[in-house]
């Protein structure tokens, strides 16, 4: 059985002090395959050299997170433009649009967006879609945006049943993380009603830790909980959604 973790920051400062060993705790736990999304161009180096730890298992992305989107944002844009021809990358993520920090960034928040979509088809590459507070504004730009070879993740998944099938509609697989184990998280009503070939999993590492670890340091071996989680709610074995969620995973990445 091998488990891929989607989406994890495992260059965060939040491991600094135990990096190597809790990713060696993951591993040991046939966590074999982790996803790292970019925030914005301070992180690149941290990034790289995560890589040149563990090859094997590290895969990166490069973008421009939305809450990062700020007055400097068409420099970032250069950034991930020069870092995307320089080398392989794997997605253009995470990327998106989020409400819930600061609605005033809103119109470069889409500008971004729609750039690096824009980029994605150039590459070839998926997309990683960071969405909080703004589904309808997400949804209009994908409107916009679809095509053929248009696809990725909905990372972070937290939507309605209505708003998780027109994700799928957009050639998106739905990333599902802790939230699945919250009680309050809904996504748990619903989620056995979308079919296995649209999930992927992921923790967001170090956030969104799933329970019993809620509100504490999230890390790649807690997958294990929803993974779990997701089959109770499908009455499937672990070892096989881990095999169909590892499956679409190389779908979308291609490895």
């Amino acid at each position: 059985m091998i488990i891929t973790d989607t989406h994890t920051h495992l260059y965060s400062e939040d491991f600094d002090t135990d990096r190597d060993e809790m990713i060696k705790r993951a591993l040991d736990a046939n966590i074999e395959r982790f996803f790292i999304p970019a925030i914005d161009s301070t992180y690149t180096e941290s990034m790289l050299n995560l890589e040149q730890s563990f090859p094997e298992n590290i895969f990166l992305m490069m973008g421009l997170h939305p809450t990062h989107v700020k007055e400097n944002y068409l420099s970032e844009l250069m950034h991930v433009e020069q870092m995307l021809a320089k080398r392989k990358f794997y997605a253009v993520g995470e990327i998106g649009i989020d409400l819930y920090w600061d609605t005033s960034t809103l119109d470069i928040q889409i500008k971004a967006f729609k750039h690096q979509i824009k980029l994605a088809k150039q590459y070839k590459l998926p997309i990683v879609i960071h969405c909080r507070e703004a589904f309808d504004e997400i949804f209009e730009v994908l409107e916009q945006e679809k095509s053929d070879d248009f696809y990725g993740i909905f990372h972070c998944f937290t939507g309605t049943k209505e708003q998780a099938e027109r994700a799928i509609s957009f050639n998106m697989k739905l990333g599902i993380g802790g939230v699945v184990t919250f009680k309050n998280g809904k996504i748990d009503q619903f989620i056995n009603e979308i079919g296995l070939e649209h999930i992927v999993l992921e923790t967001d590492s170090p956030y969104l830790a799933p329970k019993p670890y809620r509100g504490k340091r999230n890390e790649s071996m807690y997958i294990l909980k929803v993974l779990e989680k997701l089959s109770h709610l499908y009455d499937r074995s672990t070892n096989e959604i881990a095999e169909i969620t590892t499956r679409n995973s190389k779908e979308v990445f291609g490895v």
